[in-house]
């Protein structure tokens, strides 16, 4: 067998093991069409290197010939340790998974800025991962990567950032800064990808090839999984839900731009609608303005009414682009059901191109932010698995 077949062999094979979460290796020929000699000779390979394990089948049955217990094969937990962390504007979630991507711990931390020098966030998450390791009594370099969700438009496989809320500067090559600060491998993604990357490893979007999450926070995101595979675009640009334009010389945006459809839904559009419509100085927050509209207060009430319309417009465009299964709106902001209430998905649907079949399926799914960071770390869970399978074949060749 080639490297190069070897390595897609154990590629195979040790994604069919995580998918399984145990699996015997008869099952694994008959799933993959891998010759059972060849499953025997990678299965081996793996079981040498620490990344999978034998355990005990769950099957009463014994072979009877032999009188020997029959074994399953699983990921092993204790191969690596990854670390996921997500930055809100004011606070990082993070979470620590073991290889098999089981959560050991947690951690959450206050900011003093929302907005950072590169340089300074970079040592600012130095320290908390350091934190976050003591917990289950290790340190930051027992940690093998870290997968780090942030908003904004970032080209994932450079760590490159071109812009986001939480960076002083623009163009910021923030994968290498991060990784000097921490000393072990850094992978960052928009944080919507992320979430996409959490509802496919163990959100909503299990058992789905093809979906759509929108997330709602302080601003508006997009993740979208296509044949099992988030797109990103070619410039790391795609999927940039919330800055589409809604509006032609429309209200501005914190991108810089006009129009986009984060500047009348995100939370500070509607503190600063609020505030233009009263001249009230003092920002309000947003729950006080949701609470207004529904007492009636008609101003309160026409700034959430036109960001409704505003959001069905947007999931309406969705629609008929993607023609998705699934659309997954997400996130903590769901607590507030101004943008998925019964009439705002209603508009959304008579906006769609009418054929003769059901519209998508629309679900909510509200979470928090360790659930966005548990996507950054299962994002750096499969960086750190390639990074295994790869240096197995470097040590072959």
């Amino acid at each position: 067998m080639s490297v190069n077949q070897r390595e897609i062999g154990r590629r195979i094979l040790l994604g069919e093991i995580r998918r399984h979460q145990r699996i015997p290796r008869i099952n694994l020929s008959e799933i993959t069409g891998i010759s059972r000699a060849t499953v025997t000779t990678i299965t081996a390979e793996l079981l040498r290197e620490g990344l999978i394990e034998e355990v005990a089948s769950e099957s009463a049955d014994k072979d009877a010939r032999r009188g020997r217990p029959k074994v399953d094969l699983k990921i092993r937990g204790a191969a690596r340790l990854v670390a996921g962390a997500k930055i809100s504007n004011r606070t990082i979630s993070l979470v620590l998974l073991d290889f098999e991507g089981n959560h050991l711990a947690d951690h959450e931390a206050e900011l003093a800025h929302g907005v950072f020098a590169a340089e300074d966030l970079a040592q600012e998450l130095a320290v908390l991962v350091e934190a976050l390791a003591q917990k289950i009594g290790r340190a930051l370099k027992d940690v093998a990567a870290l997968g780090l969700g942030i908003a904004g438009i970032v080209d994932a496989p450079r760590g490159f950032v071109h812009w986001s809320p939480s960076l002083a500067a623009r163009n910021v090559e923030f994968g290498t800064v991060l990784e000097a600060a921490l000393g072990i491998p850094a992978f960052l993604d928009n944080d919507a990808n992320l979430v996409a990357m959490a509802e496919k490893s163990f959100g909503l979007g299990q058992g789905h090839s093809d979906f759509i999450v929108v997330t709602i926070e302080s601003g508006v995101g997009m993740g979208i999984v296509i044949n099992d595979e988030i797109y990103r675009g070619t410039r790391g640009c795609g999927a940039e839900f919330g800055h589409t334009k809604v509006q032609l010389e429309g209200a501005l945006c914190r991108c810089g731009q006009r129009g986009c459809l984060e500047a009348y839904v995100a939370d500070y559009a509607l503190m600063r609608e609020a505030m233009i419509a009263t001249g009230e100085m003092a920002e309000r927050q947003v729950g006080d303005i949701l609470s207004a509209a529904k007492q009636g207060d008609e101003v309160s009430a026409s700034i959430v009414e036109r960001a409704g319309r505003m959001f069905a417009m947007g999931l309406a465009n969705l629609v008929n682009i993607f023609d998705p299964e699934l659309i997954i709106l997400a996130g903590e902001q769901m607590q507030s059901s101004h943008l998925y209430a019964e009439e705002v998905i209603d508009a959304m649907r008579k906006l769609i191109v009418q054929i003769d079949k059901a519209p998508p399926e629309v679900v909510i799914h509200k979470w928090g932010n360790l659930m966005w960071a548990r996507g950054a770390a299962a994002y750096a869970l499969e960086n750190v698995s390639e990074s295994a399978l790869q240096g197995m074949t470097d040590h072959v060749a």
